[in-house]
């Protein structure tokens, strides 16, 4: 398959060099340093309106987005979201005060996590609309802070454990099996009902969630008949919401292309939803999906540049300025990626590489075992499929400092978040 399909849709090769948007990745390389990571709009642009033409299409009551911002939140992604009328998922104070800050409205602020702290639910209190409870502890933190809370309050939803495992390339991509820290069994269910009935909670909803990066969505049904079983014994009237979840998968290297269809997907979800209703005589729910991957994947690209190219055998390294600190999906759960030199794109691919990190771990690699032209040191090269879960897990591992990133538009490459300097890591130390 061809590899350019992995970058984002305004990728063009001029004078065998690679641009997005109209821009010279070697001309922003040389402006903004490396590594880089570059965002095209009109990749995010056009996989929102997936989404939403899907959910047009295929469910015929309400329906919202809401984007993870997990996969990678900054000031201006929240923005871009509200642009497309999409709900926000945050994991805590932090992804709630930075949707807070973006002008991001109360009641598009949907909150989540497995073990909130007592701080991450008092800013869900003061600023969500909606709060996913994930355990009955948690619920009664919630109600003991709610007592000496000025409303207006959030909606409360429950997080489920299905049970069900979606099929993913890594156990550690997969969060709905019976030995999951994730959600509550059903019996755990009904008791943190019966709890939000009695100590007036508003109660509006349920929630789940598999796994991320499938592409079978055939795991999800059985999962939602469970839920919705238990949105009619909880006894959900009038308007509810109801969420299976996200995770919808996109391909990291040509072997996987092409992608899985956004369409048949939504329209999988939102038949079994109105059939399971039809049967269980509910009235169709506010229907939320939670896709932060397929959003915003795709539209990423990580720009390195070689420092060294070593030869160890058959095998030969090259020694990039980015590795694990800016992408720890390899290291974590041996994430596959592709690559493009960003100048000779037209080369033959006559060397198997690998590329791996500066840092001082073994499993600071990115790729392993590629065919590429020969590439030399000093020269560029172009990680695709880099929006998610890159920067949102970077660390500041042997001092690294977090890298630029630039959204790209025709005509316009704007910063968005600056380089992270050493003073930016000194100013959290103190001596002793």
């Amino acid at each position: 398959m061809d590899r350019l399909l992995l970058f984002p849709i305004s990728t063009r090769v001029e004078r065998d060099s690679l641009t997005i948007a109209g821009h010279d990745l070697a001309s922003l390389s040389a402006e903004h340093g490396t590594p880089l990571y570059i965002y095209d709009r009109a990749t995010l642009d056009a996989s929102a309106q997936s989404y939403t033409d899907a959910l047009t299409a295929h469910y015929p009551a309400s329906a919202h987005i809401t984007y993870a911002g997990k996969a990678f939140l900054c000031k201006a992604i929240a923005q871009w979201t509200q642009e497309h009328d999409f709900f926000i998922d945050c994991t805590g104070e932090g992804e709630i005060k930075i949707a807070v800050a973006a002008g991001v409205p109360r009641e598009y602020i949907l909150v989540h996590g497995v073990n909130k702290s007592i701080d991450d639910l008092k800013a869900a209190i003061e600023h969500a609309g909606t709060v996913v409870v994930d355990n009955i502890t948690e619920l009664e933190r919630i109600h003991l802070l709610i007592i000496n809370h000025q409303p207006p309050f959030p909606n409360f939803w429950l997080r489920l454990l299905p049970g069900i495992a979606v099929s993913t390339h890594h156990a550690h991509t997969q969060t709905g099996q019976h030995d999951s820290k994730f959600g509550m069994t059903r019996e755990e269910i009904l008791v943190a009902a019966i709890f939000c009935n009695e100590n007036n909670l508003p109660l509006t909803g349920i929630h789940f969630h598999q796994g991320s990066n499938f592409r079978d969505p055939e795991p999800l049904i059985p999962a939602i008949e469970l839920a919705l079983d238990l949105a009619k014994e909880i006894g959900f009237k009038g308007e509810w919401h109801f969420c299976p979840g996200g995770g919808w998968g996109i391909a990291y290297h040509e072997d996987e292309l092409p992608n899985p269809s956004i369409d048949s997907y939504v329209r999988g979800v939102a038949e079994a939803v109105i059939e399971g209703c039809r049967r269980r005589g509910l009235e169709l729910p506010h229907l939320h999906l939670e896709p932060g991957r397929s959003l915003v994947a795709r539209a990423g690209v990580a720009i390195y540049r070689v420092g060294a190219v070593k030869k160890r055998g058959d095998k030969t390294w090259l020694l990039a300025d980015g590795g694990m600190a800016d992408n720890p999906r390899f290291a974590l759960y041996g994430a596959r990626y592709s690559c493009l030199p960003v100048s000779g794109v037209g080369r033959e691919r006559s060397e198997r590489v690998s590329v791996a990190g500066p840092y001082c771990e073994s499993g600071d690699i990115i790729i392993e075992d590629l065919p590429m032209p020969k590439i030399q040191e000093g020269d560029l090269i172009a990680i695709p499929v880099a929006g998610a879960y890159h920067l949102s897990m970077s660390s500041n591992y042997n001092g690294a400092r977090r890298p630029a990133v630039l959204m790209l538009e025709a005509g316009k490459a704007k910063l968005i978040v600056r380089r992270e300097t050493t003073d930016d890591l000194l100013k959290r130390d103190t001596k002793i």
